[in-house]
């Protein structure tokens, strides 16, 4: 395997790692809170969340680099240009991965039968508890399939981190964006062999997570 190649893939696999645990850390409990919480504010947030969805990747990839560029409101407010860096790759990564993972949270949290809850409130477990012995191994499975989910999808994403990241080798390369560096060098017996890894590699992450959901949905 040549060094470039390795550091893409390399680098695709630390961001979707970092992706999928940090939306884990942080969008269950987001889940938990718009599954509560009724209103305008809940609405407007769950269709925000969904815009990865419908938008094109460039679209907001591009409202990234303009907001995180040299003259961008949040460099202007931190003084950190996050363009073109590793961190400006990963927020792009999670906006773009975050209802990919909040979407399953939140479907999972809403199907679980409340009678277990009332249960727990009635043997006086706290709030904490509850999430702790309760809610989280009941909506397990839905946690493994956003997280899971996250993850591969991560693995893909290149409009985005391409505006975001750029294309500097060993910091913001994916392996997306190296499979396009390949194909413009006409270098297509490499394209190839790489583009037919990434498939397998996909559709074995999307077999394990059926697999996984179901075996966690008996057991619950």
């Amino acid at each position: 395997m040549d060094p470039p190649l390795r550091e893409a893939l390399l680098l695709t696999l630390n961001l979707a790692v970092v992706t999928s645990a940090l939306l884990l850390v942080l969008g269950y409990p987001f889940a938990l809170w718009l599954t509560r919480t009724q209103g305008w504010l809940s609405t407007l947030l769950r269709a925000v969340i969904n815009l990865p969805l419908v938008l094109p990747p460039t679209v907001l990839g591009y409202y990234l680099l303009v907001s995180m560029g040299r003259e961008g409101f949040v460099t202007q407010l931190t003084g950190v240009q996050l363009a073109f860096s590793y961190p400006g790759l990963l927020i792009g990564s999670l906006l773009y991965s975050l209802p990919f993972a909040v979407g399953p949270y939140v479907s999972a949290i809403e199907g679980l039968d409340k009678k277990y809850e009332e249960a727990a409130r009635a043997l006086a477990l706290g709030t904490l508890q509850r999430l702790r012995f309760v809610v989280l191994p009941l909506t397990l499975s839905g946690v493994v399939t956003g997280t899971a989910m996250s993850f591969a999808h991560t693995l893909g994403e290149f409009g985005v981190v391409l505006l975001v990241g750029g294309n500097i080798p060993g910091e913001t390369r994916t392996a997306a964006i190296y499979l396009f560096d390949l194909v413009q060098a006409l270098e297509y017996e490499r394209a190839g062999q790489l583009a037919f890894g990434l498939l397998v590699t996909s559709t074995l992450l999307l077999i394990a997570i059926q697999f996984l959901a179901k075996r966690l949905a008996v057991r619950t």
